[in-house]
């Protein structure tokens, strides 16, 4: 098996970079959607229609797919050989990012269905401000995975 895997290493990480790419572009964009659903429609406009199937689709479509195949391929990468160095400090402050990646993840899929109930809380500056989660989480997996302190 562990020959398999240093076999097919590099389409693994290509693979695991593409969805890493679609889930990134996702977990950008779904947050700066919540803000313009938050100030530009009321509950039952038909804007607020539209913003519900856009972050359905982006959900549902492509971030949800996006990041299983990151985590399983990120899961492939760990299990091939000579790949981590468990005794360095970087695989698990990229654990620690990855982990929080997921939780924004859901934590997204969240507000979604709080838009969708028509009891979404939060304001347009507040979805702003958490717009930049993603980014200082994927500023810790890169530096963690190039640097490999």
């Amino acid at each position: 098996m562990t020959d398999l895997l240093a076999s097919l290493y590099p389409w693994t990480k290509a693979l695991h970079i593409i969805a890493v790419i679609s889930w990134m572009a996702g977990l950008f964009y779904l947050p700066r959607l919540f803000v313009y659903h938050a100030e530009q429609s009321k509950p039952g406009d038909s804007r607020d229609e539209v913003f519900q199937t856009m972050e359905q689709k982006l959900l549902r479509v492509i971030m949800n797919p996006a990041m299983i195949v990151t985590w399983g391929a990120g899961l492939l990468l760990v299990a091939t050989p000579g790949i981590v160095d468990w005794s360095a400090v970087w695989p698990y402050f990229k654990l620690v990012g990855v982990l929080g990646m997921t939780w924004f993840h859901h934590w997204l899929g969240r507000q979604r269905k709080a838009f969708s109930g028509g009891s979404a809380a939060l304001s347009g500056r507040q979805y702003r401000m958490m717009n930049e989660v993603p980014t200082i989480l994927m500023v810790v997996i890169v530096v963690s995975v190039v640097v490999k302190f």
